[in-house]
C-alpha cells in the first residue's frame, strides 16, 4: 500500500510540474497582457524630422528611411505634411480613431497648426486602423479617399501575410501623389480568391478566445487533482478482496 501511495504521489508531482506552468502562461495571457498597451501620452514628443513612430516595431529601418525621405520632401514641396505611427495594443475603451485625434492634439494643440497634418495609425494586435487629416489637406484628399488609402491600400499587403513594410510604403506613395495634387493612383487591384474573412479578429472573436483559454485553465486544474484520485481509485478496485 505504501509502494501505491509513492506511486500516485509520484504522478501527482509529474502532473502539477506540466499543469503549472500551463496555468502560468495562460494567467500571464489573460491579465498581463493590458499592461502592455500604449497610450498617447507614453508617445514621444514630435521632433521636426520625425515622421515615423514605430512603438509596434513592425518597420525596418530601410522602410522607415525610405518614407521619411519622402514624407520630408513632401512637407518642403508642399507643406503638407505626414506621420505613421504604430503602437502594439492600444488601452482598453480606446479606439483607433481616439488614439489618432488624441495625438493630433497632443502633437498640434490649436486648428492652424492641425490643417495640414495627416495622421494614420496602428495597433498590431488587432491591426485596428485610422487615418485623420486637417482642414487643409481635404480638399487634396477627401475623407473617401484617406479611408481609401488606410483601409485598401495599407491593409492590402496586410492581407497578404502581415506584409507591414509593403503597406506601408504603399501607403506612403499614394499619399505623397495624393498631397503633391499628382493623380491619385488609386487602391491596389483585390484577388478575388483572397478570403479577408478572419484575417482581422474583432471583439467578438477576441472574448471568445478568452473564454476558451478560461475553459482550458480550469479543466487542468481539475486533471490535476482528479487524475491521481482516479488512479488511486482503479487500484483499489482492482485489488482482490481480504475476505478471499
Amino acid at each position: 500500500m505504501q509502494k501505491l501511495l509513492n506511486v500516485v504521489k509520484n504522478l501527482r508531482k509529474q502532473v502539477h510540474a506540466i499543469i503549472l506552468p500551463l496555468i502560468l502562461f495562460f494567467a500571464v495571457s489573460l491579465f498581463a497582457t493590458p499592461a502592455f498597451a500604449t497610450s498617447v501620452f507614453e508617445l514621444p514628443n514630435l521632433t521636426p524630422d520625425t515622421w515615423v513612430v514605430d512603438e509596434g516595431e513592425v518597420i525596418s529601418r530601410t522602410s522607415e528611411g525610405k518614407i521619411s525621405t519622402a514624407f520630408a520632401d513632401l512637407a518642403k514641396q508642399t507643406g503638407n505634411e505626414v506621420r505613421f505611427v504604430t503602437v502594439h495594443r492600444l488601452d482598453y475603451g480606446e479606439t483607433p480613431e481616439t488614439f489618432a485625434k488624441e495625438l493630433l492634439d497632443k502633437w498640434f494643440p490649436d486648428k492652424e497648426a492641425q490643417a495640414n497634418q495627416t495622421i494614420m495609425m496602428i495597433d498590431t494586435v488587432s491591426n485596428g486602423i485610422a487615418i485623420i487629416t486637417g482642414d487643409k489637406v481635404k480638399p487634396l484628399m477627401s475623407d473617401d479617399t484617406a479611408k481609401s488609402v488606410a483601409f485598401e491600400t495599407f491593409l492590402a499587403p496586410l492581407r497578404d501575410g502581415n506584409k507591414y513594410n509593403q503597406a506601408f510604403l504603399d501607403a506612403s506613395n499614394r499619399l505623397v501623389a495624393v498631397l503633391s495634387g499628382q493623380p491619385d493612383p488609386g487602391p491596389p487591384a483585390i484577388v478575388e480568391d483572397v478570403q479577408v474573412e478572419g484575417t482581422f479578429k474583432d471583439a467578438e472573436e477576441t472574448e471568445k478566445e478568452r473564454s476558451n483559454s478560461t475553459a482550458w485553465v480550469i479543466g487542468l486544474l481539475i486533471a490535476a487533482t482528479v487524475i491521481p484520485m482516479a488512479t488511486y481509485y482503479i487500484y483499489l478496485v482492482n485489488q482482490p478482496s481480504s475476505d478471499s
